[in-house]
């Protein structure tokens, strides 16, 4: 007997998903450089998603972290850095401060091209 896996998950949509939600944030807290949200909360809005919420976060946060925003300098990546904290159940998200500040000034988020993606 031969099982054959159909279900694929969509990294990509997540890390929209993920995204959007940091961008909601982001206004919502102009003063913020770095965010904290609790693995609760992405769980909600991966549409209880366990694995994504759980075992396949990084690999989501690792397309994540590949959205750029327009800067003066170019276009720079919006995360400098992020870590998935099981014991505190948290997601810690630290920005890139020219980003962060041209997606305040309304610069769009640019998004990686799914095509050169393994």
């Amino acid at each position: 007997m031969n099982l054959e896996f159909t279900h694929k998950p969509d990294y990509f949509l997540f890390a929209q998903l993920i995204i959007r939600h940091i961008e909601n944030y982001v206004a919502k807290h102009p003063d913020a450089d770095n965010a904290i949200f609790d693995l609760r909360d992405i769980y909600e809005l991966f549409r209880q998603d366990k694995a994504s919420a759980t075992t396949n976060l990084d690999g989501i946060m690792n397309i994540a972290d590949e959205y750029k925003v327009e800067t003066l300098n170019g276009d720079e990546k919006l995360i400098s850095r992020y870590a998935i904290d099981a014991k505190n159940n948290s997601l810690l998200i630290d920005f890139n401060t020219n980003a962060l500040a041209a997606l305040k000034n309304g610069k769009d988020i640019i998004a990686p091209d799914a095509s050169v993606h393994e």
